[in-house]
């Protein structure tokens, strides 16, 4: 496990039980003393290196997670609109054989979801063991975007006893408990929070105006929805707050440059799947001398040719 590991993953971590305040977390920080001094081309070109050496390591990571069966993996990604979630997983992902990989993006609820509970569509996407699954946005939406429009709550058609003054603090001790259940039965769950700061998040914006290359990845909606930062702040604050658990901790990763946000990523990924102690698996004996008659079988038929 690497020092740039440990160093990362306490600096991003959410302790449990922590009262968390955005403005105590720098967008734009890098943390590693290597690229703290460095600005423009120079940054990025550093954080792309660091995430390069991780490909590999994430690579060999996926195959140890694949061979041994024991474990999956649930990446969640949750952040502000143009946050980079989507160039995150584009990019932290390289190398990952495509097999053991699923990554499912939550839109608006389906009529079919909306009939069951906040948590039920999540359920039928967790990744099976000895895969990644990545969520881009999730379950956490429940108490982020209905939290700011309190009016979608009237399609979810809750019982009264449910939609009192006590659901958000109800829906955050379900999620608790359903992620516990996750990591009881072998999922590491992972949740990155990309903290996006206003004036980037504008920066981003134009540049998809300006652009006519990335014109299409503008969104009207994402400029309504910047009008509510302070609420989705708000909502932010107190679902790190209150979703942080020893077992399923949150990452606040700086997002402002979105090269030093994908290697601070890439790096807690790694480290956090090294750090469940995976083997290749054992070949038992009777197997081993069924692998020695195949090795024979095979050689003798190339010395006949």
């Amino acid at each position: 496990m690497s020092a740039l590991y440990r160093r990362l993953s306490a600096a991003c971590r959410v302790s449990p039980g922590t009262k968390v305040r955005l403005r105590a977390f720098d967008p734009a920080a890098t943390f590693d003393p290597q690229l703290r001094a460095l600005r423009g081309r120079t940054l990025k070109q550093r954080a792309q290196q660091l995430l390069q050496a991780n490909h590999a390591e994430l690579a060999n990571m996926q195959e140890l997670l694949w061979a041994s069966g024991a474990y999956s993996v649930l990446v969640v990604l949750q952040g502000m609109d143009a946050a980079g979630k989507d160039g995150m997983i584009k990019h932290v992902m390289q190398g990952i054989n495509p097999q053991g990989c699923d990554v499912h993006r939550f839109a608006q609820p389906s009529a079919e979801e909306l009939d069951h509970n906040f948590l039920w569509r999540s359920w039928q996407r967790l990744p099976a063991r000895g895969h990644i699954g990545i969520f881009n946005r999730s379950y956490y939406e429940e108490v982020l975007v209905v939290r700011v429009h309190s009016s979608l709550l009237a399609a979810e058609r809750l019982p009264a006893t449910t939609a009192g003054r006590h659901l958000w603090k109800d829906r955050f001790t379900d999620i608790n408990h359903f992620e516990r259940h996750l990591v009881r039965n072998g999922t590491l769950v992972l949740k990155f929070f990309l903290n996006l700061s206003k004036a980037e998040q504008k920066r981003r914006l134009l540049e998809r105006l300006e652009q006519r290359n990335k014109r299409w990845k503008f969104s009207s909606a994402d400029l309504e929805e910047r009008g509510y930062w302070n609420e989705y702040a708000d909502a932010y604050e107190s679902m790190l707050s209150s979703t942080s658990s020893s077992w399923a901790p949150w990452y606040i990763i700086p997002a402002d440059h979105k090269y030093v946000a994908r290697a601070v990523v890439a790096t807690i990924l790694a480290g956090q799947i090294d750090a469940l102690g995976l083997t290749f698996p054992v070949v038992a004996a009777a197997e081993e001398r069924k692998l020695a008659a195949a090795k024979r079988r095979l050689l003798g038929a190339t010395r006949k040719r």
